[in-house]
């Protein structure tokens, strides 16, 4: 009898540590994609009822720094002048070198898919970034701009990447900085020693007066347009991004108002929204010296000012990663005020309830086809 008791005992245990790792994604067995979505039902669950996050009241208005058009002006040049460390934006450089009709088994099976050509950019501490130029057999003349998050290479938006392709948009891609096919230095940092940068939490031992990390997020993105400005007649340029993707498409129209329309998919709230730890975000999302130029609410606005320019934000209601539910209702119509009052631009906030998961789903590319087919600007 005592025998058999230990057995039962033994059996349970080794049962329940088993399912525990399936829960926490030890042991991936069939059908684990089913199994990961219940655990992230649970843990959605969870968050609602155990960690809420608690929203803090604020005077959006007062956060708000922009009242007139000439501190659009003041503000973007600040941010400049910060991302570059003095230095002008970078109008006139141009990528290190192109390689034109490359192969890539990756998208053998894409379709209206003419050729790919690779730009490569190289910046400080031999930082690059490695992006793809999609160009349609059949084109509209026109650019989607798509910029993958923290997931890694720009391939896992290859759903993305094909539905515009398919609508007969170019498509240029991005990858975040050390992330997909961008490489990760080896540096010798005074003080410090000898690491890797495999992390955006690395970049804040390469700053100084003399120079900002944040300048790796966007740079390339400005010196592949001032490529594509000299060498293609593109109608108009348009930017869509997913999580950390999303975030630089909130920061780099801010910046840049040869971007038509933005389109941010679970990509940033304002810092007074961030109260639980799947929404504090990375390095980039936080930095005080970036964000004292000009924090979101500001960058929102920016975004989305000017004729025919707009600035839309995703949100996946049931997110699994990150800014999940209606966090924006605390600032949606302070945004909008801002916008009438300076009578040019538009913001947009949809909510995706359609799925569980931290993606750009189907629901999104419609609505955000929608809108761009709306637009009518065309790129200066």
């Amino acid at each position: 009898m005592k025998k058999n008791s230990r057995l039962l005992i033994i059996v349970a245990l080794s049962i329940s540590v088993f399912i525990y790792g399936v829960f926490v994604g030890t042991y991936k067995i069939f059908p684990y994609e089913q199994l990961d979505y219940a655990k992230t039902i649970s843990l959605n669950e969870k968050n609602d009822s155990d960690e809420k996050n608690i929203i803090y009241e604020n005077d959006v208005n007062s956060l708000i720094h922009i009242k007139t058009v000439d501190d659009i002006s003041k503000l973007r040049n600040n941010l400049i002048d910060f991302i570059w460390s003095g230095d002008d934006f970078p109008n006139s450089k141009l990528p290190d070198s192109i390689q034109t009709n490359i192969s890539n088994s990756l998208y053998d099976n894409f379709t209206n898919l003419k050729r790919i050509d690779q730009i490569n950019v190289m910046m400080e501490y031999d930082v690059n970034s490695i992006s793809y130029l999609f160009v349609p057999e059949s084109s509209n003349n026109k650019l989607i701009i798509y910029h993958q998050g923290h997931a890694g290479d720009f391939y896992k938006g290859k759903d993305t990447i094909q539905f515009f392709l398919e609508k007969n948009y170019a498509v240029l891609a991005f990858s975040m900085p050390l992330l997909g096919m961008n490489n990760q230095p080896i540096l010798e940092i005074p003080n410090i020693g000898t690491i890797k940068l495999t992390s955006h939490e690395h970049l804040r031992f390469l700053e100084s007066s003399q120079f900002s990390p944040i300048k790796f997020f966007v740079e390339p993105i400005a010196v592949s347009l001032n490529y594509l400005d000299e060498n293609y007649d593109f109608s108009s340029y348009d930017m869509i991004g997913i999580s950390g993707g999303g975030w630089t498409t909130t920061l780099y129209p801010a910046i840049d108002d040869r971007i038509s329309q933005s389109y941010s998919i679970a990509g940033s709230v304002p810092i007074y929204l961030r109260s639980i730890p799947q929404n504090y975000g990375d390095y980039e999302q936080w930095l005080p010296e970036l964000y004292k130029n000009a924090n979101y609410l500001d960058l929102y606005i920016m975004n989305s000012y000017g004729d025919d320019r707009k600035f839309v934000q995703i949100f996946n209601k049931y997110d699994s990663c990150c800014f999940s539910g209606e966090l924006y209702k605390s600032y949606e119509n302070e945004i909008k005020e801002s916008l009438s009052q300076l009578k040019k631009g538009q913001f947009d906030i949809y909510l995706d309830n359609t799925h569980k998961k931290h993606i750009i789903s189907k629901f999104s590319l419609e609505k955000i086809l929608d809108s761009i087919s709306n637009n009518t600007r065309s790129k200066s």
